[in-house]
Order: C-alpha cells, then structure tokens, then sequence
C-alpha cells in the first residue's frame, strides 16, 4: 500500500484506477472523495477548499475525474458535478452535491469521525 492510503495527506489523492479507489476509500477513518470534471467551471471553485480541508483535517481526500473514471461515476450514481461523496470505514455515508463551504465539509467529516 502506499502512504497516501496508510495515512492521510495533507493534499488531495488523484485516483488512478479502479483499484487505487477502492484501496482508498477502504481504509479506516473518513475518506471525502471529489467527483469532479475539468471542464466544471463550480468543480474549479471547489478545488482550494477541497484543498484546505485535506490539509487541515485528519480525512483523506480523494479526486475523481468523472470523464476517465466514467464506471466510479455510474457506480456511484454522479450525474452533476462536484458532487461530494463521504466515506466511513470504507462505506458511503453522506453526499452533497455543488459548491460547499469549508465549514460544511468539515463538520460532515467531524460527525462521521465520531
């Protein structure tokens, strides 16, 4: 396994694969995975928040490209962007869809973590 999956980062994990997903969001604790896409000017507003939140919490931050990972898209029923998907302990427990603010993405991550 890699560092990036043993332990959280202090940036956002680019997913490569299917399997590389699935290694991530496994792991114990709270994994925050962005679907996002490049062309989504709100995906683009997101990106420095999303940034902030891996750096400053204990979560792992995962990011998907819907249009090289279209199965993980359908698989877990994304059909607009950014769309936000909560992992804890390796099953999906919250999704918000659009832009967020740092403090609610931080305060789902905070009520899964306890």
């Amino acid at each position: 396994m890699t560092d990036a999956v043993t332990e959280a980062t202090d940036e956002p994990v680019a997913i490569e694969s299917v399997d590389h997903f699935e290694e991530v969001v496994g792991r114990d604790g709270v994994v925050l995975v962005d679907f996002h896409a490049e062309w989504c000017g709100p995906c683009k507003m997101l990106e420095p928040t999303v940034a902030e939140v891996a750096a400053e919490t204990d979560a792992v931050v995962a990011k998907v490209d819907i249009d090289v990972h279209q199965e993980l898209a359908v698989r877990f029923g994304v059909q607009g962007v950014p769309n936000l998907v909560f992992f804890a302990d390796g099953e999906p427990q919250k999704r918000v869809v659009g832009v967020q603010g740092k403090e609610a993405l931080t305060s789902v991550i905070d009520s899964l973590a306890n």
